[in-house]
């Protein structure tokens, strides 16, 4: 299977605007933001997507939610509030088969969603 573009980020072959880095995942700006903040978080594990997800992945599942936690405070909007979107497979609207959560902030955000 070719690299996704997140895999690709990953291994520095593309570059990104990226916001926060450990052993673990990456936090970076989306190229077409869909908020004012916009922000992915990936781990670096391939993983397709949530569904995919193993038991063994919970404590990595954890660490991306604390993640985008801390990338919120970062960003200063973790006081009036953010979005964390997870699109699985096709009928969710994932594009990237890579697990990826997004936060959403900087503006009001409408539900539903679409």
């Amino acid at each position: 299977m070719a690299k996704t573009i997140f895999k690709k980020i990953i291994d520095g072959e593309i570059p990104a605007d990226i916001l926060y880095q450990d052993e673990h995942c990456l936090a970076f700006r989306d190229v077409r933001p869909q908020a004012p903040q916009h922000v992915l978080i990936i781990p670096r594990k391939e993983i397709e997507s949530l569904a995919d997800a193993g038991d063994d992945d919970t404590e990595l599942l954890g660490h991306l939610l604390q993640t985008v936690r801390r990338v919120a405070e970062t960003l200063g909007v973790a006081s009036t509030g953010y979005r964390v979107v997870i699109n699985t497979r096709n009928h969710g609207g994932q594009t990237v088969p890579h697990l990826h959560l997004h936060l959403l902030a900087g503006r009001g955000l409408n539900w539903p969603p679409g």
